[in-house]
């Protein structure tokens, strides 16, 4: 049921997330019935392995830079991916912080194809609720999320304001090769180091002039 906290009584999910109904119906819920409040920035992250998202490192991390830059009340943080995408407070609520899936070990083309084709849809469809609730939006994502956030903002028609890494981050650290996957994790220092500096002139350069 929507909108129970992580119930002790249902079994973690481990199938694709972007396939089953209870994902869809959350998705469903936060589209046509949740009410996401006004923020200047909208601040896309993908989902994390450990539930719920925000106690993993890489988004404590990520948190912490984005704190130095920003107060509390400038900034709303959505999480997308497997999990379709989701509002930060609702990373408790059921499916979000039950079920274990990592996209990045599959080899399956039809599967990785399919999550590129239902996340488009899902970002699409959330960036068209927001439209006049964020003023801006910001992504920090590689690979085939970020492909999707892309293809769903074109789908859209929103702007994303700012995207990072940049492509000449990405290829330095794929040139320097030594990583777990072939663009690296968002934690490493290149990428943190950059996301820091970039929101900073993000910040400087929209928000202080206006």
């Amino acid at each position: 049921m929507v909108g129970n906290i992580n119930p002790s009584n249902k079994p973690l999910l481990i199938d694709p997330p972007f396939y089953l109904r209870e994902f869809e119906e959350s998705y469903r819920y936060i589209i046509d019935e949740y009410d996401v409040k006004p923020k200047d920035i909208g601040i896309f992250l993908p989902c994390a392995m450990r539930k719920p998202y925000s106690t993993s490192p890489s988004h404590q991390l990520i948190k912490m830079v984005i704190s130095q830059v920003f107060s509390d009340d400038q900034y709303h943080i959505v999480v997308f991916g497997t999990c379709g995408i989701v509002p930060s407070e609702l990373e408790e609520m059921y499916p979000y912080a039950h079920y274990k899936y990592m996209l990045g070990k599959v080899k399956d083309q039809t599967i990785l194809d399919d999550f590129l084709r239902i996340e488009t849809e899902r970002i699409a469809g959330y960036l068209v609720k927001t439209k006049g609730i964020y003023r801006y939006r910001i992504a920090y994502c590689l690979g085939i999320f970020r492909e999707a956030l892309i293809r769903g903002a074109e789908q859209a028609g929103v702007t994303i304001d700012l995207i990072l890494p940049t492509r000449d981050i990405i290829n330095k650290v794929v040139e320097e090769g030594e990583c777990a996957f072939q663009e690296g994790s968002l934690s490493m220092d290149d990428y943190l180091g950059e996301f820091c500096e970039e929101l900073v002139r993000f910040r400087n350069e929209r928000l202080k002039k206006e």
